[in-house]
């Protein structure tokens, strides 16, 4: 189900919680909302949707990739940059890195640990702050 984008600050700054198997409709939700917001949107987490849990999602071309219980174990090469968000108004600067390694949960809750780099690992950084209650 398609859900109303959460713009409340006091919300969004709360420290989401571990998601766990129970939490796959979360998921559903989260991809419909990322895909009826594709033409100006490349990553959500859970909290952008009224959920406060682990659980990021971000486009790579056609695909949507989901995270569960994202963490940024290594990071390197930092730069600046203005971001937008969903749930706020305008741009703001930000620093992020250009290389991240992260561990997470696949769909099957399966640990995985990969490294991304560029606009993707952007992305990432963006969507772990959110998880962590952090607004850019």
């Amino acid at each position: 189900m398609i859900k109303d984008i959460m713009k409340d600050p006091l919300f969004l700054a709360q420290k989401s919680t571990d998601a766990t198997k129970a939490d796959q409709q979360v998921v559903v939700d989260l991809l419909d909302t990322l895909r009826a917001n594709l033409d100006h949107c490349v990553g959500m987490a859970a909290n952008m949707i009224g959920v406060s849990k682990n659980i990021i999602i971000f486009a790579i071309g056609p695909a949507q990739i989901v995270v569960y219980n994202p963490k940024i174990t290594k990071k390197s090469r930092p730069y600046k940059v203005k971001e937008g968000c969903l749930s706020l108004d305008g741009e703001r600067n930000t620093t992020r890195y250009e290389n991240i390694t992260v561990e997470y949960q696949d769909e099957s809750f399966k640990k995985c640990k990969q490294s991304y780099s560029g606009f993707v690992a952007q992305i990432i950084q963006h969507e772990i702050d959110h998880c962590n209650g952090i607004i850019i």
